[in-house]
């Protein structure tokens, strides 16, 4: 009896949290972070994980894994909840995670299991093994479709070079159609070129969506191993840092300038910030102060998360993420990037 009457006071709670920022419009938001190396402690056949194995260089065994589920889950629950606290993100995509079993884990966390959160995977090729999902509240988001489009490069001394593809989820969100491009594009280990290639190709993807469908809304998100600044951003993928410069073939990028004019970022080197960590959106996300009839979500904000648990609180690098191991020193943190979370209103 007493679950009968709880379970319609929190999808009330739900729909009361989703109408804050302004008088007669819903907030709704959506987020990406990097989990910096989610692995289980199996070995994966095939898969490069050796160094996360109890026997590995890292000593990865069950007290640092179900720490790293712990610490993982209460980040993620805590992105979104500044403007929809008890809500958070209708849908999150992450970075660096193993394997089905891991998502099983993280979901089965307090935090996210108390809101039903569910996710999307598809195993890729990437040689370390790590693949990108997404994360979603099932009472928010409704998946329709799920692909992986694969990473491929036309030069032949490449055929054997393996990485992660673009999880591309298409769905609903307060009844209006968008599709999520979750990506996580070649290391600074390889050459520019390779991450131009990236962008080359979910740029593609992205111009195939909205010719299929114009009123498809898109976003791409991903930890991209460059800056808004860079090529693969700015000039291929051609994700604008001004509202006023976005056209019909462009992406908008509200990261621009908080890195450019605010000099912040989601990941610290050598004492500067890189923005990696990015969600860019289609030109139909924007509000050009034109009237457009029917209500439809547009882009309100956006936010990197900085929380103080996230962040080093003293020594050398104070302020900077709080990462899971300095060099072979397990620090019980949570990752090398911070989250960044976008906020939408219709």
């Amino acid at each position: 009896m007493r679950k009968h009457i709880l379970l319609p006071i929190m999808f009330l709670c739900i729909a009361i949290s989703c109408v804050n920022a302004e008088q007669g419009k819903s907030v709704y938001a959506i987020g990406f972070y990097n989990l910096e190396n989610l692995f289980d402690t199996c070995h994966d056949e095939g898969k490069k994980d050796f160094d996360f194995l109890p026997n590995g260089s890292y000593s990865w065994d069950s007290e640092k894994y179900i720490s790293k589920l712990h610490n993982m889950s209460q980040a993620l629950s805590d992105m979104g909840t500044d403007e929809l606290p008890g809500v958070g993100c209708a849908m999150i995509g992450v970075a660096e995670v193993e394997n089905a079993n891991v998502l099983n884990d993280l979901t089965a966390q307090d935090p996210l299991k108390a809101r039903n959160f569910k996710y999307v995977h598809i195993e890729g090729k990437d040689q370390r093994g790590i693949d990108c999902a997404l994360l979603y509240n099932p009472s928010l988001f409704t998946v329709d479709d799920v692909q992986l489009y694969p990473y491929y490069s036309e030069l032949p001394k490449d055929s054997n070079f393996f990485t992660r593809g673009f999880l591309t989820v298409k769905g609903r969100l307060a009844d209006e159609l968008v599709t999520v491009i979750v990506c996580h594009w070649p290391s600074r280990f390889s050459d520019s070129p390779y991450r131009d290639r990236a962008a080359f190709l979910v740029k593609n993807i992205k111009d195939s969506l909205l010719l299929e469908n114009p009123d498809n809304k898109i976003i791409v998100m991903g930890d991209m191993n460059d800056d808004p600044t860079n090529s693969s951003m700015h000039d291929v993928l051609s994700a604008k840092g001004e509202i006023d410069e976005v056209g019909d073939g462009d992406m908008y990028n509200p990261w621009y300038n908080i890195l450019v004019k605010d000099k912040i970022g989601t990941l610290s080197y050598k004492g500067a910030w890189n923005l990696f960590d990015q969600i860019v959106m289609s030109p139909n996300w924007l509000d050009k102060g034109k009237n457009v009839g029917e209500p439809t979500l547009k882009f309100w904000k956006n936010q990197i998360v900085r929380k103080d648990y996230l962040l080093n609180g003293e020594g050398k690098y104070v302020g900077t993420p709080k990462r899971t191991f300095a060099g072979k020193q397990w620090l019980n943190g949570y990752s090398d990037h911070l989250p960044v979370v976008v906020y939408l209103v219709k």
